[in-house]
């Protein structure tokens, strides 16, 4: 499995990471109702869509590098009722799961892989989604000002990612929320299908 200590460490500090708003993202619940079967939370963090997903009846999984996260994403579930299953994995092998799913949700762990590692990831998520699946994509844009944080992302990089066996069905501009500020940071969701292998 490929080592992540930064995003394990992020979970050990005196605060929160930044992307652990303890909520579901609002951009991702207001396409929840598109989501359908078996529901892979790829860097599920502490586990909100996975949750969200659960709550809405479907199937979740939840799988992050960081055993801390996932442990937490476990006790949110049992605190709530909630059937989702958390698994400390490598979102760059996704095949090892075994299991294949009809819906992938990425918030903000696209954004985090070098150009190779991207490569990866879009062959991880080839392996774990049915012909048909979709997956939706979250991640920071390049429109948002700045230096710091996370790599931003282009459309054009999105279409290029995802341009041998996928379609994409939408590149809609929302805002990501954060607990270090305020107003949210400029972001892509990104609506994906699986095609069919010739």
């Amino acid at each position: 499995m490929t080592d992540h200590p930064d995003f394990e460490a992020s979970y050990h500090g005196a605060d929160a990471p930044p992307w652990d708003i303890g909520r579901p993202q609002p951009a991702l619940e207001a396409v929840a109702d598109q989501w359908r079967g078996r529901v892979l939370d790829a860097g599920c963090g502490t586990g909100e869509h996975a949750l969200l997903a659960a709550a809405r009846g479907l199937e979740a999984v939840g799988v992050d590098a960081a055993p801390t996260a996932v442990s937490l994403a476990g006790e949110k579930a049992r605190g709530r009722g909630l059937a989702a299953r958390f698994v400390v994995g490598d979102a760059l092998d996704l095949g090892a799961l075994g299991e294949e799913f009809d819906t992938v949700v990425d918030c903000g762990l696209f954004h985090t892989f070098d150009d190779g590692d991207r490569t990866r990831y879009v062959a991880s998520l080839a392996a774990a989604v049915v012909a048909g699946g979709r997956v939706f994509l979250m991640c920071f844009s390049d429109r948002q000002p700045g230096d710091w944080g996370p790599r931003r992302i282009t459309k054009d990089e999105l279409r290029a990612s995802f341009a041998d066996g996928w379609r994409i069905d939408a590149i809609d501009p929302v805002g990501l929320d954060v607990i270090i500020q305020p107003d949210p940071v400029q972001a892509w969701l990104a609506t994906i299908t699986r095609l069919p292998e010739a």
